[in-house]
């Protein structure tokens, strides 16, 4: 049974040498998007502000924001002067810094660490102001930034953005990947100090085979001998839209009963309808809605190479579905709870995987158990976002030690 002194902050370890809880933290999260557009690292960061509030932790947020907030979101947000990203991305806001203003909160909130989750203009002022004040930054890695040039017309540009990701990142103490694999790709790319895991969770109360609902199923036309595959995310270039539709269309000879299941909506949902405009387009879900539609898909296919994990991945697996993905993901592992057609696969080679898996039942549904029962007993969020408080801790350790504090 767990020791009652534990209580002052729950969930914290015991100092070996008071025998009390530590003191609780002062965290500053800087952030391009915390609440304006429902996205996995948006999620993510509020499920964390969610539990350093509940271990009574203090937070000041500090983020880019829209009209109004996209979803009910954790703490209070100091928003951060933006403008529209221009062209067809214009969900998206460019933080344009911390004013002096937001400088003096944070000098009179002192924080013991500061937490950027992009490394973009406004993460880069907030790296400035930690360098200046001596206070430890670490940053979570949620996106390949560095890939999106190659899907607007400006593939030249990868190079020095990952020329610039490289620099910011080692500027940190700490970074976070969510993957083991993504961890290592970073290393053998030089791209942050020292790395961690803040590995990702899945509320399992909600997103489980128990979702499933034929009946709701057959409402959208599907019949029951149908092998429905489905994308769950954001509709743009980046998720990799274009090669899910080539991809499914590719299979129709060989694997006549595979359809689509599109959840989500984005400025390109006109553009992927004009691709596949057989898969069924049921946009935006949330909840209970959204487990629903997980479970109720046969196979889950995530093609995208700018996700450093893909939270809908494992949400996929905790409804048992066999997950079909580009590799390496941390989530998915080959032959077991899915199939990886590797970093630079083609429409063609998803295809001939997804015929694979439609023409083998039990193979779908070993893979859909496995994947079910590796999320069920790795992916918890208390344990996970415990485990990113105790990285906290050792970075200030670490940062006030070296420069002998």
């Amino acid at each position: 049974m767990e020791n009652a002194t534990q209580t002052d902050t729950p969930g914290a370890p015991l100092s070996p040498e008071t025998g009390t809880a530590p003191a609780p933290l002062r965290v500053a999260l800087i952030s391009c998007n915390y609440n304006y557009i429902f996205d996995g690292a948006a999620m993510s960061q509020n499920r964390l502000v969610a539990h350093l509030l509940e271990r009574e932790h203090e937070v000041m947020i500090f983020a880019a924001t829209g009209k109004a907030p996209a979803f009910e979101h954790a703490g209070t947000v100091t928003p951060v002067p933006s403008v529209r990203l221009p062209g067809k991305r214009g969900e998206y806001r460019i933080g344009l810094g911390l004013t002096a203003q937001s400088r003096a909160r944070l000098d009179a909130f002192g924080p013991d660490l500061i937490h950027i989750a992009t490394p973009d203009y406004t993460g880069l002022t907030a790296l400035s102001y930690a360098d200046r004040r001596r206070i430890p930054v670490v940053s979570s890695f949620h996106t390949r930034f560095d890939t999106y040039p190659r899907y607007y017309g400006a593939a030249w540009l990868e190079k020095y953005v990952t020329r610039y990701m490289r620099w910011f990142y080692r500027r940190c103490v700490h970074v976070y990947p969510p993957v083991p694999p993504m961890l290592d790709e970073l290393a053998r790319e030089g791209i942050g100090r020292e790395l961690r895991l803040w590995r990702r969770g899945v509320d399992h109360a909600l997103f489980n085979p128990e979702r499933r609902d034929m009946a709701w199923r057959r409402g959208l036309g599907f019949v029951d001998d149908d092998v429905v595959v489905a994308f769950v995310g954001r509709l743009v270039l980046e998720k990799g839209i274009d090669i899910f539709a080539d991809a499914v269309r590719l299979t129709a000879q060989e694997a006549p009963k595979l359809r689509a299941l599109i959840v989500g909506d984005g400025p390109e949902s006109a553009r992927f309808e004009a691709r596949l405009p057989e898969g069924v387009f049921i946009g935006h879900q949330s909840g209970a809605d959204l487990a629903r539609a997980y479970a109720s898909a046969d196979i889950f296919f995530n093609p995208s190479i700018s996700e450093t994990a893909g939270n809908v991945t494992l949400e996929a697996m905790a409804c048992a579905l066999p997950c079909l993905a580009a590799g390496p993901i941390g989530f998915v592992r080959d032959g077991e709870t899915g199939l990886l057609a590797g970093q630079g696969a083609t429409a063609a080679d998803y295809a001939s995987k997804l015929v694979q898996l439609a023409g083998d039942p039990a193979s779908r549904a070993a893979m859909g158990a496995a994947g079910h029962a590796k999320a069920l007993s790795e992916h918890h969020w208390p344990t996970i976002l415990d485990e990113v408080i105790d990285h906290y801790r050792d970075a200030i350790r670490g940062y006030h030690g070296d420069r002998g504090s």
